[in-house]
């Protein structure tokens, strides 16, 4: 069932930006220099990850046998709990915490955006992925980070 699947995503997803926002608001205690450089730098570095990965493998999907509410949301968390932990999104949203100095507007607007995202991609990721190719959607997150990593560099050093 989607929505057993998205109750598990989305509190992954909760947890994630939680810790994601803690962290960038602890580089707040940096000075201003050195987290606009800091934040540089990984926003090129998920730039060039974004731009020289290799394709995702498509793999069987089988229908797991117990379909209960807490064993397809427990799968779903933990999946997302570990494959995603420390990836591109979570850095950015430290990033974001860390440069903006608004903790709350930053872990809301993230949350909203991975739940949106997880939404679509449960209810319609096949039918969209028929019509945009991800390999687009990937080049243009690419070019927006790498925009943000320059001009978190330049304010660096201007």
């Amino acid at each position: 069932r989607a929505s057993y699947v998205f109750a598990g995503v989305a509190a992954a997803f909760l947890l994630h930006v939680a810790l994601a926002v803690a962290a960038g608001s602890a580089l707040t205690l940096l000075p201003q220099r050195i987290v606009h450089a800091l934040t540089g730098v990984l926003f090129l570095g998920g730039a060039a990850v974004l731009l020289f990965k290799k394709g995702d493998e498509e793999e069987e999907v089988r229908r797991p046998e117990d379909q209960s509410f807490w064993k397809v949301a427990g799968t779903g968390f933990m999946l997302i709990l570990v494959a995603e932990f420390g990836d591109l999104t979570q850095i950015m949203t430290a990033n974001l915490a860390a440069r903006y100095d608004d903790p709350v507007s930053v872990g809301l607007g993230a949350v909203l955006a991975l739940w949106a995202v997880a939404g679509l991609g449960i209810v319609g990721g096949k039918a969209l992925m028929r019509r945009v190719p991800l390999a687009l959607i990937t080049k243009i997150a690419a070019m927006l980070m790498l925009a943000l990593g320059v001009w978190s560099l330049w304010e660096a050093v201007a």
